[in-house]
């Protein structure tokens, strides 16, 4: 598949003003810098793809398998591991990641930016973020379910609105943003870096950042969310 380069001269309306905080190097500090091993950890990228859907923006994002070795069962960001053919670049790396989780079409897609590397000790990945555009959505699944359990596109007003926001107390006693959406919780990386995307956009809105709650109480919440949610709709 041909991979295209950064494009930001076609951002869309919408993500210009997180793209220009970027671009001047605002968004940089959304975790602590966490040095690599000796080594320098394996390279990886994960692709921040959002769209313009029925419900205003919205960002792709995939539910891992309870079985993998590493982040079992969390929401994520599609990516992964750089393979040798990827060339050493995070852009391929991303696109080829996602379109092997999710079936999209990486022709669809229009990569904008990247930010700084973040090194997760958990699992010894360097992983470089990718902002993007999709700019021609194309159909998504889950293509492995040994990997991906499922795939779907979060409107950003349902990231945004205060009622589904907490702070996630984690197992190592680490207190993180979180989500409640759509019956899942997003917590750790992905949902820190989805916080610090909603800030420098703009999109946020004032919420209780006193509202802690520890990893399995806020799965609770999640479903029990859902499911009064389901239960008004009639569904």
């Amino acid at each position: 598949m041909s991979i295209p380069g950064l494009r930001p001269e076609r951002t869309p309306p919408f993500l210009r003003p997180l793209l220009a905080r970027v671009e001047a190097g605002d968004g940089i500090d959304m975790f602590p810098r966490r040095t690599p091993p000796p080594t320098g950890g394996r390279r990886a990228a994960v692709l921040m793809l959002f769209a313009e859907g029925p419900s205003g923006p919205d960002v792709l994002l995939v539910e891992r398998a309870s079985t993998l070795r590493n982040h079992a069962g969390q929401i994520a960001f599609p990516g992964g591991g750089t393979d040798p053919e990827d060339g050493g670049s995070p852009i391929t790396t991303a696109l080829r990641e996602a379109e092997e989780e999710t079936g999209l079409d990486p022709a669809g897609v229009v990569p904008l930016a990247t930010l700084p590397e973040l090194f997760l000790p958990p699992s010894g990945f360097v992983v470089t973020p990718v902002l993007a555009h999709w700019a021609r959505p194309s159909p998504v699944r889950a293509v492995d379910l040994a990997e991906t359990a499922r795939v779907g596109r979060t409107p950003v007003a349902a990231l945004a609105d205060p009622a589904n926001r907490i702070n996630v107390s984690g197992p190592s006693g680490h207190i993180g943003h979180g989500f409640l959406v759509s019956g899942v919780l997003v917590w750790g990386f992905t949902g820190g870096i989805l916080s610090a995307l909603l800030d420098r956009a703009g999109w946020a809105h004032p919420w209780d950042e006193s509202r802690v709650m520890d990893l399995g109480e806020a799965w609770s919440a999640a479903r029990s969310a859902y499911t009064d949610e389901q239960e008004a709709s009639g569904t």
